[in-house]
């Protein structure tokens, strides 16, 4: 999975902790197709479930997704009937440009395998508990806290499939990068240097920092100086082609171009908004 979730607008329809075996009573097989997602993790017991014609085992620790209008079918076990936990949801994706929020609804797929067993994943199972505790709960909030919830599962997700999919080694040289960019972040870098300090080809660096981070290398150190700015101005010693300056920029106008097409306003306004309240 590699996608950027800090743009996506959460709304949780409902969570379930269910079980196929309550009271004596099994409950059978069922087929239907939902108007939004839903993510369902196994925590015991066996069966099958059918996504999209396609079908799959039951079993601790399996994560599925089932995507708006995927047709999707389940059979439980009638020896070890499966429990689960489950949370329903839809999304859109929120954008600020030009100081305007753009709201766009996101009715296709996240990019989620429908079927995935977690290896060691404590902490997403830990979150999915938290969840669908704190949905049933009802407590003061609950709406915003489930929300938060939701977008910390998804990144517990990412980071489980990812530590499957790429080695220690990889994850230490992308750590290393970003450290590198923190360290350098008052001068220009480039994959090139980035490729030659870790010793790994620049397309196959691009690709392992691209599903480690979401963000494409110079995207992401262009990130952490914008970050940067941010502080910088609002501490409000410095005008704007200064801290274009402290962070590398030779090109104050590039600075600002940047600038308002990550935070939707220019410097100048950002400081104005937020050291002055205009």
């Amino acid at each position: 999975m590699s996608m950027n979730i800090n743009k996506l607008f959460f709304h949780i329809h409902y969570c379930n902790g269910r079980k196929f075996k309550e009271a004596g009573k099994i409950m059978r097989k069922f087929t239907r197709t939902l108007s939004h997602h839903e993510l369902v993790l196994v925590t015991e017991g066996l069966g099958s479930i059918v996504i999209g014609g396609k079908k799959y085992s039951l079993k601790q620790g399996m994560l599925f997704y089932i995507g708006s209008g995927v047709l999707h079918s389940l059979e439980p076990d009638s020896n070890e009937p499966p429990h689960f936990l489950t949370v329903h949801f839809s999304y859109a994706r929120v954008n600020l440009n030009d100081g305007k929020w753009d709201i766009t609804d996101e009715p296709r797929m996240l990019p989620l395998h429908p079927a995935q067993e977690l290896k060691d994943a404590y902490s997403v199972q830990d979150l999915f508990h938290k969840l669908v505790d704190s949905w049933n709960a009802k407590l003061p909030g609950y709406e915003l806290m489930t929300r938060t919830l939701l977008q910390q599962l998804f990144i517990s997700i990412s980071q489980s499939v990812r530590k499957q999919h790429w080695n220690d080694s990889n994850a230490r040289k992308v750590e290393k990068i970003i450290q590198y960019m923190h360290q350098h972040i008052n001068s220009k870098v480039t994959l090139t240097e980035l490729s030659e300090m870790v010793q790994l080809a620049p397309t196959y660096l691009s690709r392992t920092f691209k599903e480690t981070t979401g963000y494409a290398v110079i995207e992401f150190f262009n990130k952490i100086k914008i970050d940067k700015a941010k502080e910088l101005l609002i501490e409000g010693d410095k005008k704007v082609k200064e801290v274009a300056q402290a962070l590398g920029f030779t090109d104050e106008f590039y600075f600002s171009r940047l600038f308002k097409r990550m935070e939707g306003i220019s410097p100048s306004e950002y400081y104005s908004k937020n050291v002055h309240g205009v």
